[in-house]
């Protein structure tokens, strides 16, 4: 299992000075480490202000802590609750109000024709563990969670005995499970944004 702890990514300040940015993950990219195809980052937006042009870029948005964020995207208004993700192209004129004050916002951006992104918000069960496939990424946004190797099939009555599994690892506020083809298992209570990636063939 990999899991991304928020604490540890680090945060670069916008150069409007208007928030800061923390990078989650970010591929394929060069040796710079910036051009890259696909990118999840969690921003803090202290300040309103324009959006910097990224053409050629899909990007989605989505309110992760604090109220409302108001955008101006071409021309055409969109109030923004928590939780609730808003697609929109890089290539658009874009600005923001903080109608409500300072917030977080959760961003996935994709370059248009190799990649397409899709966000989900769900609420974790106990009873029932949300699987984390290759190519998504489960960001934990509210209460608690453990995050589990997949379980064994039982039905494989061929195997001598239990294959050894990892313990389950606490999730704190933020902190980010990398899917893969082993799917590992979130459960607990509150909210995850389940983050998808795929590749345009």
């Amino acid at each position: 299992m990999q899991i991304i702890r928020y604490a540890s990514l680090k945060a670069a300040q916008w150069t409007n000075g208007g928030g800061m940015t923390r990078q989650i993950a970010a591929g394929p990219s060069d040796a710079t480490g910036t051009n890259w195809d696909w990118r999840i980052s969690i921003a803090e937006v202290a300040k309103a202000g324009p959006f910097s042009p990224m053409p050629g870029i899909d990007r989605i948005i989505t309110v992760i802590e604090g109220d409302l964020i108001a955008l101006n995207v071409d021309g055409a208004e969109q109030a923004l609750e928590k939780y609730r993700p808003f697609r929109f192209s890089g290539d658009s004129e874009t600005s923001a109000s903080l109608p409500t004050g300072a917030l977080k916002d959760l961003n996935l951006m994709t370059r248009r024709g190799a990649f397409k992104g899709y966000a989900a918000i769900i609420e974790l069960s106990k009873k029932r563990p949300h699987p984390v496939f290759a190519d998504q990424f489960a960001v934990l946004l509210q209460g608690s969670a453990t995050v589990s190797p997949a379980a064994a099939d039982d039905a494989d009555a061929s195997s001598p005995a239990p294959v050894a599994t990892t313990a389950p690892e606490t999730l704190g506020k933020f902190d980010t499970v990398v899917g893969s083809d082993a799917a590992p298992e979130i459960s607990g209570r509150g909210f995850l944004a389940v983050l998808s990636i795929d590749p345009v063939l």
